[in-house]
């Protein structure tokens, strides 16, 4: 490839002493393992650190992992979200973080799984801005901004104060998007469908994340395509973006089409709307404000070490025009888009709002600062001073401004005991059906109540996530409510006769009419004609993408 380092190459004009042996693969993987193991080192004495989104991601894989018991593969209805009640958890949260915290949660302990998954995530992103890095710099100079991607300050801020894991776990896809955006060019076909896979991933692994993932292929395809003079690029980008949204349809296209049915603007309340997350934003909340300034202070710290790196490392312009340019814009506009003057963008482009946290494009950011830091500081001494900033500003944050919460051993068994006896957990209102109000609905009311009040008359015989079945004897006709809100996706048969299920005015809780004498009532979440299409449109262009790969241009 244009551009590349030979691996050991070190000129004389550098000044550097000569190069040591470049480690081997094996080595290499071992220093991104011990790097992504440091990060975690403080849970060993403190306990699982608890974020923002700790428990709503622990909640989620016990769930998955009790389905998974119980048949359900690939779950779409949490069923013991809002304490019995339910929601749409699983139809709009992408499924690659759930099901590896589920699987994860089959074979450790509940309170190893995080600090597993974390190393598993940040090991994982080390490999892949390695297989980015070393296809333009120096082998041990490709191993140094791997392990510093690993680790870099937003993704320990990730950890010790968001545990937002699906955001983490995007970072995977980030240099793979790089990768495959600059080989475009002169792989052509070949990078797209591995450009395609990518877009896909990050669909699968978290929403905000696709949607940033989306504009950063848009801004890097147009970069690539203008200084290597392809128009090629940005259209075999432009297909990418669209087999990877079509392979990812499954998801994608229920999560689109169901939010009708539900409180999804609940995501963009007053404290996670772009407008209130820019950076150094202040509003009437003593808690965001303390985190938005604790999240400020790391993104400046990485700003500016990004623009010493960048004007470091600006001979490369000419040498790797396309590599360094792709860096610095993608850098520098995830910079811009954390500050309030580009609100107007957030306001109008499509979905950029759903990204909610403008800070949130330190994820990118991330990318570029680690390569240029490499690329521009190739002392060990600038390099280390480089790391003693990062570890002392988040020691400052940690100690000045808010210091993390953590879960020890007896809070995660508490939520296992929760699970395990099902008596549930809190959910959160975006997933929930529109005309349900789970401020209303309480924990104690039994899972089904006739309307006179008569708790003989009911017999449960199935009380599963997808599928409750019990019997209602009456002596006259009347409705039974019960605990679980009502949702399109839900079939409701009497007497082997299909009904349509009444919503309760106030909490949203379904109510069905039933004649008198014996009545046997099955609900079962069914297959609705969105997510039928969906995973149709994801088999075609997995076919799609198949042929493209293997198939061969004659000449």
């Amino acid at each position: 490839m244009a551009g590349m380092f030979p691996v050991e190459t070190r000129s004389a004009s550098d000044g550097l002493p000569a190069a040591k042996p470049a480690p081997g693969t094996a080595v290499v993987f071992a220093i991104i393992a011990a790097a992504a193991l440091a990060a975690i080192v403080p849970t060993f004495w403190f306990g699982n650190a608890s974020g923002h989104d700790f428990e709503f991601h622990m909640n989620s894989w016990m769930e998955v992992a009790g389905q998974w018991h119980g048949g359900t593969f690939y779950p779409r209805w949490a069923s013991l979200a809002h304490y019995g009640y339910g929601e749409a958890r699983f139809i709009f949260y992408p499924p690659a973080s759930w099901m590896l915290g589920a699987a994860l949660g089959k074979v450790l302990p509940w309170k190893l799984v995080p600090g597993a998954y974390i190393w598993i995530v940040l090991t994982g992103s080390g490999c892949a801005m390695f297989a980015l890095a070393r296809n333009w710099l120096p082998r041990r100079d490709a191993v140094f901004a791997a392990a510093l991607y690993a680790v870099n300050p937003y993704h320990l801020l990730i950890i010790y104060w968001r545990s937002a894991f699906a955001e983490l776990m995007a970072s995977v896809w980030l240099p793979l998007l790089l990768l495959f955006v600059l080989r475009l060019h002169e792989d052509g076909r070949r990078a797209m469908v591995g450009l395609s896979l990518v877009v896909a991933a990050a669909w699968l692994t978290n929403a905000p994340a696709a949607v940033m993932v989306n504009y950063s292929l848009v801004l890097l395809v147009l970069v690539a395509g203008r200084v290597q003079r392809s128009p090629k690029v940005v259209l075999l980008g432009a297909a990418a973006c669209l087999l990877g949204a079509g392979l990812a349809g499954f998801y994608v296209l229920p999560a689109a089409y169901e939010q009708q049915w539900v409180n999804i603007n609940e995501a963009l309340s007053l404290i996670v709307r772009p407008e209130s997350n820019f950076l150094f934003r202040r509003i009437a909340d003593p808690d965001h404000n303390r985190f938005n300034l604790l999240v400020s202070i790391v993104a400046v710290l990485e700003i500016a070490m990004l623009a010493l790196a960048m004007w470091l490392s600006r001979k490369r312009r000419r040498d790797q025009p396309e590599f360094w340019w792709s860096l610095a814009l993608w850098g520098g506009v995830a910079t811009l888009l954390m500050l309030p003057f580009t609100f107007i963008l957030w306001e109008y482009l499509p979905q950029l709002r759903f990204v909610q946290l403008p800070w949130r494009w330190l994820l990118c950011l991330n990318v570029a600062f680690s390569l240029l830091v490499a690329m521009g500081m190739r002392r060990s001494k600038s390099r280390a001073a480089v790391c003693a900033l990062m570890v002392a500003g988040l020691l400052v944050v940690w100690n000045k401004v808010q210091a993390p919460w953590w879960d020890k051993a007896a809070d995660i068994a508490e939520m296992v005991d929760d699970m395990r006896e099902a008596r549930g957990y809190e959910g959160v209102d975006e997933y929930v059906p529109r005309d349900a109000d789970p401020s209303l609905a309480k924990p104690e009311t039994p899972e089904v109540a006739a309307t006179d009040g008569n708790p003989d008359a009911v017999r449960i015989e199935n009380w599963s996530a997808q599928n409750r079945k019990f019997e209602v004897n009456e002596g006259r006709e009347t409705e039974v409510v019960v605990r679980l809100f009502n949702y399109p996706a839900w079939r409701v048969e009497v007497n082997g006769r299909q009904v349509i299920p009444e919503t309760q005015p106030d909490t949203g809780q379904m109510v069905i009419p039933v004649e008198a004498g014996k009545n046997k009532i099955e609900i079962t979440f069914v297959r609705t004609r969105d997510r039928t299409v969906g995973f149709v449109l994801s088999a075609l262009t997995g076919l799609v993408m198949a042929v493209l790969a293997v198939w061969k241009r004659r000449d």
